[in-house]
C-alpha cells in the first residue's frame, strides 16, 4: 500500500466558532456514509488533543476538541482519546476503516486548524460590526485515493460489487449463429448505461464462463438456440446461480442494485 502517487480528497470549511460543532457533525455524517456506500462499517475511531507545542489559545483547543467529541457522540460513534496526538494546529478526528482480513487502514480524518486563518490574516464582520478570525476544518473523506482503492481491492478479493464492477455483464454465445441476438443484447445493456461486453470466440462455453468467473463479473449472460427462440437470457450469477429473465427485467435488477449501491 505504499503508493507511488497521493492524491487526497481534501477540502477545507471556514466558519464561525458557534458553527464548529454543527460544519464537524456534517462532515462525521458524510464520511460514515462514503464509508458506508463502499461496505466499510468497522471503525477506529481516535480524537487526537493538544499537544506541547500548539497554536491558538487553550480555551478555543478546548472549545475544539468538545465540538469533536460532540459530533462523535450525536453521530453514536465510540471513540478513544490519543492525548497529546492533535497537530500544531488543531485536534483531530481519525478514522481506520476494517477490512475483511481485520486489517485497519487510517483513511478518514477531519482536523480543526487555527493556523491558517492566521497566517492568511482571515477575517470575517461579525453581527457585532466587529473583526472575527474564523476556524477552519480540513476533511478528507477517504485519504489516499490511490491507497483506498488498494484497500477497497483487496476488501472485495477483486469481486466488486455490481456498481464498482469494471464490467458488469458478459454476454457469452454458446456458438457462432448466436451472435446476432447476443450483439442485440450487449447493445441494449450499453444503451442502458451498463458495463457490458461480448465474448463471441469460438470456444466451448465451459471455457468461457470459467474466464468470466476468473475475471469476477458479476453476471454472465448465456445465448443459445433456447435463448434465441425466447429470446430471453439466462444468467448465470459470480455465485454459481442460474437466473432466467428477460432482457427488461435483466436491465432492471442491474440498474436497481447500482442505484441502491447494493453489496452482496
Amino acid at each position: 500500500m505504499r503508493v507511488r502517487g497521493f492524491t487526497q480528497d481534501d477540502a477545507h470549511i471556514f466558519c464561525r466558532e458557534d458553527q464548529l460543532e454543527e460544519e464537524i457533525f456534517k462532515v462525521l455524517d458524510l464520511v460514515v456514509y462514503f464509508l458506508s456506500v463502499f461496505g466499510f462499517r468497522e471503525y477506529q475511531i481516535y480524537l487526537s488533543t493538544r499537544p506541547e507545542k500548539y497554536v491558538g489559545s487553550e480555551e478555543i483547543w478546548e472549545k475544539a476538541e468538545g465540538a469533536l467529541a460532540a459530533a462523535l457522540e450525536k453521530k453514536g460513534l465510540s471513540y478513544e482519546i490519543d492525548p497529546g496526538e492533535g497537530v500544531f494546529y488543531g485536534p483531530k478526528i481519525d478514522l481506520k476503516i476494517r477490512d475483511v482480513l481485520g486489517r485497519f487502514w487510517q483513511c478518514s480524518t477531519i482536523q480543526v486548524d487555527f493556523n491558517i486563518p492566521e497566517r492568511f490574516d482571515l477575517i470575517y464582520m461579525g453581527p457585532d460590526n466587529q473583526p472575527h478570525r474564523p476556524i477552519m476544518i480540513h476533511r478528507a473523506l477517504l485519504g489516499s485515493l490511490e491507497r483506498f482503492f488498494g484497500v477497497l481491492i483487496e476488501h472485495y478479493a477483486g469481486a466488486f460489487p455490481v456498481w464498482l464492477a469494471p464490467v458488469q455483464a458478459v454476454v457469452l454465445t454458446v456458438a457462432d449463429r448466436h451472435r446476432d441476438f447476443a450483439e442485440e443484447v450487449r447493445r441494449a445493456l450499453e444503451g442502458a448505461g451498463l458495463r457490458a461486453e461480448l465474448d463471441p470466440r469460438g470456444e466451448r462455453l465451459s471455457f468461457k464462463i470459467r474466464e468470466a468467473q476468473v475475471k469476477k463479473i458479476p453476471y454472465m449472460i448465456i445465448i443459445g438456440d433456447k435463448e434465441v427462440e425466447a429470446r430471453r437470457l439466462t444468467v448465470r450469477t459470480r455465485k454459481g446461480e442460474n437466473l432466467s429473465l428477460g432482457l427488461e427485467e435483466f436491465i432492471e435488477r442491474v440498474q436497481r442494485e447500482i442505484a441502491e449501491k447494493t453489496i452482496s
